[in-house]
């Protein structure tokens, strides 16, 4: 079994998921990434890790992964849960079958992983769970309405979770990004933020370091957003 606390990135190719897994080395994890685009598994290797090539839409790739995690390490502190993007579009003009994509990519990807590690982490009396949301939680944005609709969803969830694993020691707390700077900057969007800039990757990986480890022992069943102020909603 490993003597550091290790950390599982669901979707650590690249971006947000990427660096969180480069911020939990940094700060004492072994990790284990796992993308479906082959870039989570070299970044794994490249941090002295375990990387794994599958989809968090598998079941039998999750259950791989978490196989894998533990024949490695023997134990399981952290899972940081980060989506693709899903389908986008008018409104009434997104079909049954792309809802129902969307209710995979942005609330089934964390019940698949979470019914796989919580017996693990129950064992060991502790753990975290962060997924990786969005401000849309708050204030929908039209721009994003499958993620905006299962995101909700997955907000309810996580509260669910919080009172059920709590008194266990096992946590999950959701992060609210806004726009973060892996996208192109739009002069409509800047002007919503009060900020008046995009937000820095690391930023949010500051964020999911906190939720993911000790620092926030206390914390459970949260959306906590890192938005620059975008959302006005109290």
């Amino acid at each position: 079994m490993s003597t550091k606390p290790v950390a599982m990135i669901v979707g650590g190719g690249s971006g947000i998921g990427a660096d969180a897994a480069r911020k939990m080395h940094e700060i004492g994890y072994e990790v284990a990434v796992l993308s479906s685009s082959g870039k989570g598994e070299a970044l794994g290797k490249e941090l002295g890790g375990l990387g794994f090539t599958g989809s968090n839409l598998v079941v039998a790739d999750l259950e791989a992964f978490v196989a894998a995690t533990m024949d490695r390490f023997g134990r399981i502190d952290a899972v940081i849960n980060c989506a693709g993007h899903g389908p986008k579009g008018d409104l009434l003009s997104i079909s049954d079958e792309d809802w129902h994509l969307g209710m995979d990519y942005y609330f089934l990807n964390v019940a698949r992983v979470t019914r796989l590690v919580t017996p693990i982490m129950e064992a060991q009396g502790k753990g975290a769970i962060v997924n990786v949301s969005t401000f849309a939680v708050f204030e929908p944005d039209p721009d994003f309405p499958t993620s905006a609709v299962f995101r909700a969803g997955l907000a309810g969830y996580t509260k669910l979770y919080a009172d059920k694993y709590a008194a266990k020691g096992v946590r999950m707390n959701n992060v609210l990004p806004g726009f973060i700077d892996s996208l192109p900057e739009k002069e409509d969007r800047l002007a919503r933020i009060p900020a008046g800039r995009y937000a820095q990757v690391r930023e949010l990986s500051e964020t999911i370091a906190f939720l993911a480890t000790d620092a926030s022992s206390y914390v459970t069943g949260q959306n906590l957003r890192v938005d620059g102020g975008l959302t006005h909603s109290v």
